[in-house]
């Protein structure tokens, strides 16, 4: 089947799926990325070795309405990591299906990893469903796999474990069956939307439990959360911790050595081990 992707590296693993399950691609919709946390080299080279245009503005009907004068109406438009809503797909596309990395209806939004460590979700997944033209993703199901998530999960282990799932599936009965899917899709239902956090959820609370601490820890990984340390705000991308009765008041540094630092919490320490005082969105402007 000829299809069209729009996405980035965070699940470019799907367009390498499809194009290796035999499925041939006409055009790649991208855009800008900050080389930091978003990244769409992986997915732009792979066009380029097929020789398909590559457009990296936003998708509109009249791209869509070109595709379709030029390839008729029997391709996939195949969406994975594309942040805008997609309008006008219905007459110019036999199909046009979004992958999520959740097991929707639970966690639409534009990237429920982080939450689904904090809240301490027992499960997860990935599901590929209609491209609903109204809402982001609420169309109905057509293929979902689900795993379990580890008591000590990380955003990058969860990352990992989406990544591939979203590529079985792909592979899998999206590749195979995607006509017989069509025809026979589950209506998500009631559902729950997760916006984009904010500084405040990546912000760690001394005042909380060691455990819940060093979830939120994991949740971010080498997006980092925030910390006090003092009088300074740092961003963390690693930390480890113990339970230990004490009379220190939450948020009090109680120990430094080198680059590590000690800090009380409700019921134990947190011991930061990878910090920064900048951002790593900011690190590479330094000294511009």
């Amino acid at each position: 089947m000829k299809f069209a992707f729009a996405g980035i590296d965070f699940l470019g693993g799907v367009f390498e799926a499809l194009i290796g399950a035999g499925w041939t691609p006409i055009k790649l919709f991208t855009r800008p990325c900050d080389g930091i946390y978003d990244h769409n080299e992986a997915v732009v080279a792979q066009a380029r070795r097929h020789r398909v245009p590559i457009q990296i503005s936003r998708m509109r009907p009249e791209d869509l309405a070109g595709l379709a004068e030029a390839q008729g109406r029997d391709w996939a438009l195949v969406v994975a990591g594309y942040p805008w809503l997609i309008r006008g797909w219905r007459g110019r596309c036999a199909y046009a299906l979004n992958f999520h990395p959740s097991p929707l209806p639970l966690g639409r939004g534009p990237y429920p990893l982080f939450k689904a460590i904090s809240d301490g979700q027992p499960d997860w997944g990935v599901t590929a469903h209609v491209l609903a033209e109204d809402g982001f993703d609420t169309g109905d199901i057509l293929a979902q796999e689900r795993f379990p998530l580890a008591a000590l999960e990380s955003h990058e282990t969860l990352l990992a474990k989406c990544q591939m799932a979203a590529r079985r599936i792909a592979a899998g009965p999206i590749a195979r069956d995607l006509p017989a899917l069509w025809r026979t899709p589950a209506p998500q239902g009631t559902g729950s939307y997760w916006p984009r956090v904010t500084d405040a959820d990546r912000t760690l609370d001394f005042r909380s439990e060691v455990e819940a601490i060093l979830r939120r820890v994991r949740a971010f990984g080498t997006i980092e959360t925030i910390a006090r340390v003092g009088e300074s705000r740092v961003y963390v991308a690693a930390a480890e911790g113990w339970r230990e009765a004490h009379r220190h008041a939450p948020g009090t540094v109680v120990q430094r050595y080198r680059r590590h630092v000690v800090i009380a919490a409700r019921d134990g320490y947190i011991q930061l081990t990878r910090w920064s005082p900048v951002p790593v969105s900011e690190a590479g402007q330094l000294g511009r």
